[in-house]
């Protein structure tokens, strides 16, 4: 079977055909959705396509659970769908360098129009109460209507275009409130352009490929069109059409456009809502809010919906492998030799954290591989905890993470720390009006370099002759053996 797809409804088709695909009916937007997806991504389970949703017609869809699947992270970044966690975070290694270094030759492509001009409402015709915005969560502070979304803004002076996926309040048939967290490239956007001009245009993607939402949950470097990008990945040109609202490029395939402009000044209460710890840790805010101008939608609209919450959730599978790529990269890119491993679990949201394996070959190697991974740019942002393990660990397995925890480390000289690193308001550890600073952890979990060869023996059968003893006796441990 093929790997190349151009939009979500090929996505779709793929999926299905392998097997990942299931179609909930008649789920209600107020609370349901969002419980029913959560057992989703406890389960490992399907994608999830909804449909008549209570309260709007059939043909008004919203998809959950896109990307927790190896099978269908590896069908979305075009590398083939027969992948299993391991094989999929192998195939990765060294991807996001070479698709930063091919995105340069692939521009995207204006056309005219798109199949997301099937139907268009402007001005006082918007309405947004036409779309099944759900209530994730019962402490939500509203619907949401963008989750798993793509927002387009723009750098008024390079003329560089960002697509972030920032979260996105229905605040009532023609608004939204849009929630960047300080830093983002969108926030730094948006404050140059009020600097600039008063107002800042905006375009919200609220379906389209899931490959976007991957690539706004990462960092793709400054200055790189997450267009661009994108191209390189798919191998071929984004079609977009420029916007005659905001003078962005609008995705031609999408499934719904939002078009307009944040003013000066115009903020209002935004949130709370459950964020990727798991936890409300921002509170409410006075965030930014634009008036639609314009909303473009395929006939049979399909939302891209991705909750974060307590992991797992929707993103936190996607973003794990996603992470454990491209620290990996990060450290043989600082010339940190015989890494062997990189894993950034999803019980900390694949940001807080990272467990590196390496082979010792010199005193102070274990710390240079910590402060690397702790610091390196996929990984600063809202990190805590960096554990690095001698080669014989699994990096993947948090039991033997912690056995090498236990039994490796002298707390008051394998543990050093980071201070006023790299925050947000989604740190829950962070009470409200202190400045978005937080600490690391860096923790070396590795057998002493100086006394290595003297280090007790492991207590366990030789590996290889494991290997063959499993081989020989495979039917005792298989379901039902004798």
């Amino acid at each position: 079977m093929t790997n190349k797809y151009n939009d979500l409804r090929e996505w779709l088709e793929q999926v299905e055909a392998i097997g990942e695909l299931a179609h909930p009916l008649g789920a209600d937007w107020n609370l349901e959705i969002g419980a029913i997806s959560e057992i989703d991504y406890k389960k490992r389970g399907p994608a999830l396509l909804f449909d008549q949703i209570k309260g709007y017609p059939a043909g008004y869809r919203l998809l959950t659970s896109s990307t927790n699947s190896a099978r269908r992270m590896g069908l979305t970044l075009r590398l083939g769908s027969e992948h299993s966690d391991a094989s999929l975070v192998a195939e990765l290694r060294g991807a996001p360098n070479r698709w930063e270094q091919a995105s340069r030759d692939f521009d995207p492509v204006y056309v005219e129009t798109g199949p997301v001009f099937e139907n268009v409402m402007e001005s006082d015709a918007v309405d947004l109460m036409k779309f099944p915005a759900p209530l994730w969560h019962e402490l939500d502070g509203g619907r949401y209507i963008g989750t798993g979304v793509a927002v387009a803004t723009v750098d008024p002076e390079s003329g560089w275009v960002n697509l972030g996926a920032y979260r996105t309040m229905l605040k009532d048939r023609n608004h939204v409130n849009l929630g960047i967290h300080q830093g983002k490239h969108g926030y730094i956007h948006i404050q140059k352009w009020m600097e600039r001009e008063g107002r800042a245009p905006v375009v919200i993607h609220i379906g389209m490929d899931p490959l976007f939402l991957m690539l706004g949950g990462v960092e793709v470097p400054t200055g790189v069109s997450e267009l661009n990008y994108a191209g390189a990945i798919r191998g071929e040109p984004l079609k977009v059409v420029k916007s005659t609202i905001t003078g962005l490029p609008i995705i031609a395939d999408a499934e719904i456009v939002l078009e307009g402009w944040i003013k000066k000044g115009d903020k209002s209460d935004e949130g709370p809502f459950g964020e990727w710890t798991g936890y409300y840790a921002s509170g409410v805010g006075q965030e930014p809010f634009l008036r639609i101008e314009r909303v473009l939608h395929r006939n049979n609209p399909i939302m891209l919906g991705s909750p974060p919450a307590r992991p797992p959730h929707d993103f936190s599978y996607m973003r794990t492998i996603m992470k454990s790529a491209l620290i990996f990269d990060a450290l043989v890119a600082a010339g940190i030799p015989e890494v062997k491993g990189v894993y950034a679990p999803e019980c900390g949201g694949a940001r807080q954290l990272v467990v590196v394996a390496i082979r010792q070959r010199y005193a102070g190697h274990a710390r240079q591989a910590a402060m690397v991974a702790s610091q390196c740019h996929a990984a600063a942002y809202m990190g805590k905890y960096t554990i690095v393990v001698d080669e014989d660990i699994d990096v993947t397995n948090l039991e033997e993470v912690m056995w090498a925890v236990c039994t490796r480390t002298d707390p008051s000289t394998s543990i050093d720390f980071i201070r006023r690193a790299w925050a947000s308001k989604a740190e829950p550890m962070l009470r409200k009006g202190q400045p978005l600073f937080n600490s690391r952890a860096v923790i070396d979990a590795c057998r002493p370099y100086e006394w290595i060869d003297e280090f007790p023996k492991l207590a366990q059968v030789d590996p290889g002759y494991l290997r063959e003893t499993e081989k020989k006796w495979s039917a005792l441990f298989t379901a039902g053996g004798t």
